[in-house]
């Protein structure tokens, strides 16, 4: 079975589900090499994506809770990304730098 699928049902009694997330150690700030992207989505709308963060996924949804309200914007934390509505790039990347991120500004 490939990794990446979710097994919704299972009749074998020898079955285990692995819940990857949850065994996750979460780096601290200093050992994170975060990247901040700008990326235009569809209908010309722009977005600052930061990518990178290792560890679990409670605490990347709590990191991207606060640059979202630190930048008083909209977002969601999905599929390894925490995505900030509009292009806040450099705001991110100096709020990441001053609570310890090693953080840097990537792409056009």
């Amino acid at each position: 079975m490939p990794s990446n699928s979710k097994v919704v049902y299972s009749t074998s009694k020898d079955f285990q589900e692995e819940n990857e997330s949850e065994d996750a150690m979460t780096l601290g700030p200093k050992d994170q090499q975060l990247r901040v992207w700008r990326q235009r989505l569809g209908g010309g709308r722009l977005v600052t994506v930061v990518r990178g963060f290792v560890g679990k996924e409670s605490d990347m949804k709590a990191l991207g809770k606060m640059l979202k309200l630190s930048c008083s914007s909209g977002g969601t934390v999905k599929d390894g990304e925490i995505l900030v509505q509009g292009d806040h790039r450099e705001k991110i990347v100096n709020i990441l730098k001053t609570k310890g991120y090693n953080a840097k500004p990537s792409g056009g």
